[in-house]
């Protein structure tokens, strides 16, 4: 079984679509770790994984508040640490309590604390395409659990194409 998906999105519908699948066959203590460039969307991926969990309303990007918490099937606990500086903010923030709640967790900039997640979560890199709306879209799966999604994402996408 694989530990990588690699795809490209076509619009930020598409992308959402990705998310929303992720959210379908979420599971609590989920952790998707996403990171990539300002406008490659990251909450746009975030707002289709919180439509998958039932949430009603509408993402938003968790810039200035740091944590937004939405409540669907599971919570979702959307964390963004683009505004933190350092290790030391982001550990006073008490991330690693967060993570301990019984939902799912997605984490913009999550390489700005990489040493802080544990090691069985699953790395999304986000990245711009060869035409404006494309989005590279490179899935790591750390642990079975993940691993098994990403078979489940692999299918679904290539359902959908």
């Amino acid at each position: 079984m694989s530990s990588k998906l690699e795809l490209v999105t076509h619009s930020a519908e598409e992308t959402r679509a990705l998310g929303r699948a992720l959210g379908q066959a979420a599971q609590p203590g989920d952790l998707f770790l996403i990171s990539g460039r300002l406008g490659t969307g990251k909450t746009c991926l975030v707002q289709g994984l919180a439509f998958g969990l039932g949430v009603e309303e509408y993402a938003r990007s968790p810039s200035f508040v740091i944590v937004n918490r939405y409540r669907g099937r599971l919570d979702l606990y959307h964390i963004d640490l683009y505004r933190l500086e350092g290790l030391d903010e982001i550990i006073y923030l008490g991330l690693e309590d967060y993570l301990e709640e019984p939902g799912v967790f997605a984490v913009e900039w999550a390489d700005r604390a990489s040493s802080l997640f544990p090691r069985e979560s699953m790395w999304i890199t986000m990245d711009y395409g060869m035409e404006e709306n494309d989005r590279r879209i490179a899935m790591k799966a750390q642990g079975r659990r993940y691993r098994e999604l990403l078979r489940l994402l692999a299918a679904h996408t290539s359902r959908a194409r």
